[in-house]
């Protein structure tokens, strides 16, 4: 990538955010973002060369921008594991509000966008990354049960932890965002430690 002006891509990604966000579910294309961004198209392409790279740089944006690394080194890079584990359950619970917009588009997207599809696998495997190193973390203290392998206990967490769960609950079920975060880390614990 060509070093290009640091304002010209932070409006990039802050107009893709912006844009992803105010119509959860929908596409954006790169002549909407160049738009809302106040760049040409070509423009535009000099600092992505397509909607997947600008998707993924739009994802690692937010995180930034939310802090989202920091928080969770903060709560899973030390302590009990039992204590990561409540840790990630409330820092990723507490993020999910911010990025559903996007987090939205990108689901829909990636059933017919082979571009979003990727964005969105790489965003989740981050995240399924955290949540085997909590589960590593709980076996290596002696408090993972066992009743399930650290793998399957890994895809338990990963799965339930879901921005698709987070909106049935939430969204659907009208949950506020404090019993979800509460409720989730009791179910947590309830299956995951001995």
């Amino acid at each position: 990538m060509s070093s290009t002006n640091p304002t010209t891509r932070t409006r990039i990604l802050d107009a893709t955010c912006e844009l992803l966000e105010s119509t959860p579910g929908t596409g954006a294309r790169m002549s909407d973002i160049a738009k809302r961004a106040g760049v040409s198209r070509q423009a535009l392409y000099l600092h992505f060369p397509n909607r997947t790279e600008l998707f993924i740089a739009a994802t690692r944006h937010q995180d930034i921008a939310h802090g989202l690394h920091a928080a969770l080194d903060a709560g899973i890079c030390s302590g009990r594991g039992t204590d990561r584990l409540a840790a990630l359950v409330a820092t990723w619970g507490a993020y999910i509000p911010h990025i559903f917009g996007m987090a939205k588009t990108l689901m829909v997207l990636k059933e017919t966008d082979e571009e979003a599809a990727r964005a969105w696998n790489e965003r989740m495997g981050d995240f399924r990354e955290a949540c085997s190193t909590v589960v590593t973390v709980l076996a290596r203290d002696g408090q993972l049960t066992a009743a399930m392998t650290q793998e399957e206990s890994t895809d338990w967490l990963w799965t339930q932890l879901s921005i698709t769960n987070w909106e049935l609950l939430t969204q659907s079920c009208g949950w506020d965002q404090a019993r979800y975060v509460m409720m989730m880390q009791q179910a947590a614990h309830r299956v995951l430690t001995a």
